[in-house]
């Protein structure tokens, strides 16, 4: 299992730069992200381990950074190649599936993605 971690900066140069610092003092490898930046702020999504979470948790907190959202996310491994995307969200898709955030992790192909029903989703992708 693994989670997203939603965080929510002013938009200023260093702040990513902190959280990696503050995720790596706390031992907490960063398995994937995403973020952007718009009207002044910027939202970074963080995948870690379950095992992980609740030392990022503290970790955050204790550097004065509050979490906006946690949740669970699956990641599935995909194939490097053309349509690989579409054929996995499609199966999502054809299930009734809504995925309402999904992005790439570090190593290998792989893509996380959160929806209203991961149950649902993990059945769709495992048949």
């Amino acid at each position: 299992m693994a989670y997203d971690v939603t965080l929510i900066f002013d938009d200023r140069p260093g702040e990513l730069a902190r959280l990696g610092e503050v995720a790596g003092a706390a031992g907490v490898n960063i398995d994937g992200f995403a973020a952007f930046t718009g009207e002044g702020k910027g939202v970074v999504h963080v995948l870690v381990a379950d095992d992980r979470l609740d030392t990022l948790r503290d970790a955050l907190t204790q550097a004065g950074m509050s979490i906006a959202d946690e949740r669970e996310v699956f990641v599935v491994t995909v194939a490097d190649e053309p349509g690989a995307l579409g054929e996995v969200t499609r199966r999502l898709a054809d299930a009734n599936v809504n995925i309402d955030l999904a992005y790439t992790t570090f190593g290998g192909v792989r893509m996380v993605f959160s929806t209203d029903d991961v149950r649902l989703a993990r059945e769709a992708l495992d048949g």
